[in-house]
């Protein structure tokens, strides 16, 4: 697929002079530091090193007074507390959190995580008239509720008051709970609208410390799950985010719960003194990321809701015993693997559906139904065919009578606003800017298709169908050194709002040494065409079609991060090409 290049606005020149000086730093660096937004060296300091007394004041929060109030009456008159969630890694991560540090001043209390299946996205009735017959007074909601208004309603009346700390969108009424904690409600006064649901909870937490008089100390234990769910719920990792994520990174890499370690294990990630889960700091074979956590923490986390009973995540997430975390993480792994089957041939039969119906082709969004399709991979296969057929897409299967879907977006798409234009063709729906979840009647699927497609139509652009690589400067290859990624790497963690840079350098050739490795990946050696310099090592996968272009000694640009390759106990650095073009004369970039 034909991938359109743009420049990002270069930062401001005095800006980039004073960053070089101060911080003593190539200039490429310090463009890197102007375009988010860094002008001083007090400000590239707190960018370098995030600072946990930067955290904002919990009770900033619209509501967070009312909210410890309740919890602190509940715990003085012995009512049941139970902390309840959604079933996917935000949601999961979240309800682990509350839970162990209140079961670590308080007993009575439990936690609940809906049946993806048998209930549904949200709170449920189910779960209310759970609470209700088994003495529940006080419910603390995570990652989800903000909507829930008639459940609210419901709740009341059966005497039961909920808490709710959510971060998705709110609709035009809030639900009528002791609390709702969200910094995307209207009148919120909150200066972080980012937080992850699990970022909310550990918001609440740390309010009842502060409240309560226990030290701040005491919470950092728990980032690890808050950075698991920053990374796999694709929230932005800027501001209150970034500490948060920079400190939950630290700690899985040097001491995480035995939960987290047992994922890690099963995704070929050991410890180097034997694996042993100690309270001492030990390290891992590779310097964990985001990326890590996206690719080999979430997806586990995830497939126990998707393929059994989310009760499985968390229940390893606070195991405190290591051969326990070992037994349930075998179990997770396992539904992973069947995960990752349904994935592979869902994706499949939904590709053919396209290839066989021209109409669809033509759309400007993808639409594909099976009621045969599990539930727990659409989403994982809608984000699948934006990768082959780039626009806005759903997909869609039945459950309990209804026919349900997710729809994920590209970017600068809102799909949330598109699901939206046709809510009241809708029983739920809920969701972000570029992933939301519907339900809706089988006898409404045919006019939801055609106000989707016509919503899409009006308001997506030709640019927003084109695969979009953003390119952070242009630099030459001479730059690069081992200075230069020894600061480069303090940019991280990467992510949403601060994403690894992308650079571009021009006229380059291989110096004779390209060749296919694996299917149809490129191992390149480049240097510049008309500048002397060290060749340098470079990776490109799926890109062998560009072999014959490159092989014949003509010009190409590349686009690329920066990375470490270890090979036989060597680390060197290595370019991971995004794209790759042949030099066109007069050809430009957005």
């Amino acid at each position: 697929m034909d991938k359109r290049w743009v420049l990002k606005k270069q930062g401001d020149e005095d800006t980039i002079r004073h960053l070089s000086e101060v911080l003593n730093i190539d200039r490429n660096l310090a463009n890197l530091l102007a375009q988010r937004g860094i002008k001083t060296f007090e400000e590239a300091r707190s960018f370098f090193r995030p600072s946990l007394d930067e955290l904002h004041d919990p009770f900033l929060m619209n509501d967070m007074e009312k909210a410890i109030e309740r919890i602190d009456a509940a715990i003085a008159n012995q009512e049941k507390i139970l902390v309840y969630g959604d079933y996917d890694v935000d949601g999961t991560t979240a309800v682990s959190l509350v839970y162990t540090f209140l079961k670590s001043v308080y007993n009575n209390i439990d936690f609940y995580v809906p049946d993806r299946y048998d209930e549904g996205y949200g709170i449920s009735y189910k779960s209310i008239d759970f609470a209700a017959e088994n003495g529940f007074t006080l419910v603390i909601v995570l990652d989800c509720g903000i909507k829930a208004v008639e459940k609210i309603k419901y709740a009341k009346d059966r005497g039961i008051d909920y808490i709710i700390a959510d971060h998705h969108r709110p609709g035009d009424e809030l639900p009528e709970a002791v609390a709702v904690l969200d910094a995307k409600r209207p009148d919120s006064t909150y200066p972080y609208d980012e937080l992850s649901g699990c970022g909310v909870g550990f918001k609440l937490i740390q309010g009842y410390a502060a409240k309560n008089n226990i030290p701040f100390e005491n919470l950092i234990k728990y980032l690890d799950l808050v950075v698991v769910s920053i990374a796999s719920d694709i929230v932005k990792i800027t501001g209150e985010n970034r500490i948060l994520a920079y400190y939950g990174l630290q700690l899985i890499n040097s001491n995480p719960r035995p939960g987290i370690e047992a994922i890690l294990r099963f995704s070929g990630i050991n410890r180097l003194a034997n694996g042993k889960h100690t309270a001492e700091k030990s390290i891992f074979s590779k310097n964990l990321t985001i990326s890590d956590l996206v690719f080999l923490v979430g997806p586990r986390i995830n497939a126990a809701g998707r393929i059994e009973s989310a009760r499985n995540s968390v229940k390893l997430l606070i195991a405190d015993n290591v051969s326990e975390a070992a037994e349930l993480a075998e179990r997770i792994n396992d539904f992973n693997t069947e995960r990752k089957d349904l994935d592979a041939q869902t994706t499949l039969e939904a590709t053919q559906m396209i290839v066989d119906d021209a109409e669809l082709q033509k759309a400007k969004s993808t639409i594909v139904y099976d009621p045969g399709w599990h539930k727990g991979v659409i989403g994982i296969v809608a984000s699948r065919l934006i990768e082959s057929y780039y626009r806005p897409t759903i997909v869609l299967t039945k459950s309990n009578g209804l026919i349900t879907g997710s729809a994920r977006s590209v970017k600068d798409f809102d799909v949330y606003d598109a699901v939206d234009a046709c809510s009241d063709l809708l029983e739920h729906f809920g969701g972000h800017k570029y992933a939301a979840g519907l339900s809706l009647k089988p006898e409404n699927l045919d006019t939801f298709k055609k106000r989707f497609e016509e919503f899409v139509c009006d308001n997506i652009t030709s640019l927003m169908m084109t695969p979009e690589v953003e390119i952070d400067a242009k630099i030459s290859l001479n730059d690069i050194n081992k200075k230069f990624f020894r600061i480069l790497k303090q940019f991280a963690p990467f992510g949403p709002g601060n994403m690894s840079p992308v650079f571009l350098s021009e006229n380059l050739i291989d110096t004779g040494h390209g060749r296919v490795v694996g299917k149809n990946h490129l191992k390149l050696e480049v240097v510049h065409k008309d500048i002397r310099g060290f060749p340098v090592s470079a990776i490109a996968f799926q890109q062998s079609e560009h072999l014959d272009h490159i092989k014949q000694s003509k010009p190409f640009n590349i686009c690329y991060h920066i990375e470490e390759n270890e090979w036989n106990g060597t680390v060197n650095l290595q370019l991971n090409v995004k794209d790759i073009k042949p030099v066109v004369e007069n050809e430009g970039y957005y």
